[in-house]
């Protein structure tokens, strides 16, 4: 798992939580024009961006640190990139939390 701290310091943010959110039901949240498996392959960055009601720089920032962190994955596909959650990370998080605080 990466460091607990980058992790965390990922999840400080509203915003970013609110995306792990809407990433753990994207079909509820999102409605994509494209034949693209949101559960899959992930959610496009103009979707999130969308629901957010930010700037895509804010957006694909917010995107950039949850990747770092490893909390979501990011597919490319010709000029669109995707996003889904790191259902591993998440899981290996949950259990870090259980064990050790």
């Amino acid at each position: 798992m990466k460091n607990i701290v980058e992790i965390l310091k990922a999840l400080s943010n509203e915003s970013r939580l609110q995306i792990l959110f809407w990433l753990k039901n994207p079909k509820k949240y999102f409605s994509h024009c494209t034949d693209v498996d949101m559960i899959e392959i992930g959610v496009c960055v103009g979707e999130i961006q969308r629901l957010l009601g930010f700037t895509q720089s804010t957006t694909s920032q917010y995107l950039s640190i949850l990747q770092k962190s490893d909390l979501v994955i990011a597919t490319r596909i010709g000029k669109w990139t995707y996003y889904k959650r790191n259902e591993e990370t998440i899981k290996k998080l949950g259990e870090f939390i259980g064990k050790e605080l």
